[in-house]
């Protein structure tokens, strides 16, 4: 077994947990979320294990840490030692943590007006235009990195020229989290808008 060393460090979304290695978890700048044990199937044998937690309802991956999203039943302190050491056994005794990167991203949604939710699957994004690479190089440079420090990512979807709308996808301790509304409008949208004049709005595709 290699020697592993992770910490737990609480994020913005009182949901989540980031849980820091300090051995990188998934290469090449990719992220691989997962909002159910089905879809980590074939592309994650630890997220898929992790759901078998009942209080587990998400597990982001990037870089050299992973993102745990609980349900409201535990609180952190009851849960969050057992899932740091499970985490830490499981990187300790297996070399690949993600065995397969989604071509997918899982989203989830508001379906009634019970607040129930569904995933949805979303194909990657496609940059089209030079517009789109400039948001992009935009998003990475300003905005990715406090992201990630909170647990989470950002990602570009489309950008519609028409109405000047960029849609993203936030994922991890992002998805989901009271502030990350207000994140959205009151930062990154301010960002973008403060670059190029022709963006008007920024909204997140699980909206």
């Amino acid at each position: 077994m290699r020697p592993v060393t992770i910490y737990a460090e609480a994020t913005p979304n009182p949901s989540t947990m980031k849980f820091v290695a300090d051995v990188m978890l998934i290469s090449d700048g990719n992220t691989a979320e997962f909002l159910s044990q089905q879809s980590a199937k074939g592309h994650c044998s630890l997220a898929e294990a992790l759901f078998n937690f009942p209080f587990v309802q998400g597990v982001f991956i990037a870089s050299n840490f992973i993102t745990i999203t609980k349900s409201e039943a535990l609180q952190w302190e009851y849960i969050s030692n057992e899932l740091q050491a499970f985490v830490v056994d499981w990187v300790k005794k297996n070399d690949v943590i993600v065995e397969k990167v989604p071509s997918l991203v899982e989203v989830s949604c508001d379906v009634s007006e019970e607040q129930s939710t569904k995933t949805t699957m979303i194909e990657a994004p496609v940059i089209k235009t030079e517009t789109d690479q400039m948001i992009v190089n935009l998003l990475d440079e300003y905005v990715a990195p406090a992201v990630a420090s909170d647990g989470g990512a950002i990602s570009f979807q489309s950008f519609d020229e028409i109405t000047g709308t960029v849609t993203v996808v936030l994922k991890g301790a992002c998805s989901g989290c009271p502030s990350s509304t207000a994140t959205l409008k009151g930062g990154i949208e301010s960002l973008l808008k403060s670059h190029m004049p022709e963006i008007q709005e920024v909204v997140a595709l699980a909206d």
